[in-house]
């Protein structure tokens, strides 16, 4: 899938198998399967190098912090950067956007997107059962070794899959809304953070917000439906 006319196209991403995986609810103690379908997540979260790259925003003040995770970006400028990247790769675009606001996810395209909750925590777990795809310290930056910063991408473990930084670092917006008879239009996001103590660095943890919400320990990574 690559595109002579950019090197977007080219974005390092790792495929995923199908397969089934059980998500869970603590709050209202419901469990439910879902059936994921193959696709493609990012090796790494969005840096804040690209997202400027593709934003053309001023990089200006990066200094050396090109490498990390983007922070302080909310659900909805989350999706506009999916957009962009994908019509820079001279892909289809993933998302349209209602005149009552409401955005909307054509699945079948080729471009790029969010991934789903369960897409996010099937590919976190790459295939282990516990709450972690291995020991903390070793695969993620938290409360107790961040130093109370964050860090650039890959510098703990990968998973089983080849994906880095599933837990910690930063939190990861999902596409889901949580409950939305209770919350309304608020999103879930995943993972953990460098500031998040460690029983907050787990697989199944979930966490929602406004998609207006920002905060610096919350970026996102893309994925891609297979074709």
């Amino acid at each position: 899938m690559s595109d002579k006319r950019t090197g977007f196209a080219n974005y390092p991403m790792v495929k995923i198998p199908g397969g089934e995986i059980e998500l869970r609810d603590d709050r209202t103690k419901r469990k439910w399967v879902s059936v994921i379908k193959p696709f493609q997540l990012a090796q790494y979260p969005v840096t804040m190098e690209l997202y400027y790259a593709i934003t053309n925003k001023s990089q200006l003040a990066l200094g050396e912090n090109n490498k990390q995770p983007v922070v302080n970006i909310s659900w909805n400028e989350a999706v506009i950067f999916c957009n962009l990247l994908s019509e820079k790769a001279g892909f289809k675009e993933c998302y349209s956007f209602s005149n009552q606001g409401e955005t909307i996810c054509d699945w079948e395209a080729n471009g790029y997107r969010l991934p789903s909750e369960a897409e996010w925590q099937y590919a976190s777990k790459a295939g282990t059962t516990g709450y972690r795809y291995g020991e903390l310290d070793q695969i993620a930056w938290y409360e107790e070794n961040s130093e109370g910063h964050i860090h650039d991408v890959g510098g703990k473990l990968p998973n089983a899959w080849g994906l880095y930084d599933m837990l910690g670092n930063v939190w990861e917006w999902c596409w889901d809304l949580y409950d939305q008879e209770v919350y309304g239009s608020y999103r879930i996001f995943r993972g953990g953070s460098w500031a998040e103590e460690a029983r907050g660095c787990g697989a199944t943890c979930r966490r929602r917000s406004h998609p207006t919400f920002c905060i610096d320990d919350l970026g996102f990574r893309v994925a891609q439906s297979v074709q």
